[in-house]
């Protein structure tokens, strides 16, 4: 569904990602794991065309959209949540998750979101802002589920969490998982990833130096510890 060969990406003058090369495939759950300052989330703003210099190729089911705009990437069917969240302060919850336009049939509708997010019906008419950060978590990807993009990157969405919300965050990925969705995840909390990823992606220093089937994690434990300071 993804493919990423060679990606390279700067602010400014630093170089951060250095001929990046990954896939997600169509309905996977897919983490790129590695410390602070590795290049991850560089990577995800990368692909959505969030940085002003980037070189290489990022193919969204075969189409180039390495010099897409960002608006053109959206439209193409991926969504971005950020780790910031980006919930607008001056909206209520209903008004936030109703402001991205739907670009394409298959994205779940109100009451499917009310579902899933039963605090977001609860909280429809408080200000965004107002919500706790679990609710806001899931304000933000509740909108994202609403527009009908199939592939979703996540950046952190534990972070910063209490533990019930936690484990609450990672059974809607699993749900959405389930409904189709695919999802490319950038995470800090390893335990959480592991239990929800078809396969893992280590990065350091803006390269890819392992790619990790999640069934293969118990054997590469030692190297995953040394690598990440688990």
């Amino acid at each position: 569904m993804l493919e990423v060969k060679n990606l390279n990406a700067w602010y400014d003058e630093s170089h951060v990602l250095h001929g990046l090369d990954f896939e997600v495939r169509e309905g996977e759950v897919v983490t790129l794991l590695g410390r602070n300052g590795a290049g991850k989330t560089t990577a995800l703003k990368s692909i959505m065309g969030l940085l002003p210099k980037r070189t290489g190729s990022v193919k969204l089911r075969g189409v180039e959209l390495i010099n897409a705009r960002p608006d053109i990437i959206g439209r193409a069917g991926i969504g971005f949540c950020p780790e910031e969240r980006g919930i607008f302060s001056g909206l209520n919850v209903q008004e936030n998750l109703m402001l991205p336009p739907v670009i394409a049939p298959g994205g779940m509708g109100i009451a499917e979101i009310h579902t899933l997010f039963p605090n977001l019906k609860e909280r429809a008419k408080s200000p965004g802002t107002k919500l706790s950060g679990g609710e806001q978590q899931m304000l933000a990807i509740a909108r994202i589920l609403r527009t009908g993009a199939k592939l979703l990157l996540l950046d952190e969405p534990t972070e910063g969490l209490a533990p019930v919300i936690v484990q609450q965050i990672g059974l809607m990925i699993a749900e959405i998982k389930r409904r189709g969705f695919t999802v490319l995840l950038v995470e800090q909390n390893f335990r959480f990833a592991a239990k929800l990823a078809d396969r893992h992606y280590v990065v350091e220093h803006g390269q890819v130096v392992d790619m990790i089937p999640n069934h293969q994690l118990e054997a590469n434990m030692e190297a995953l510890h040394r690598r990440l300071g688990i």
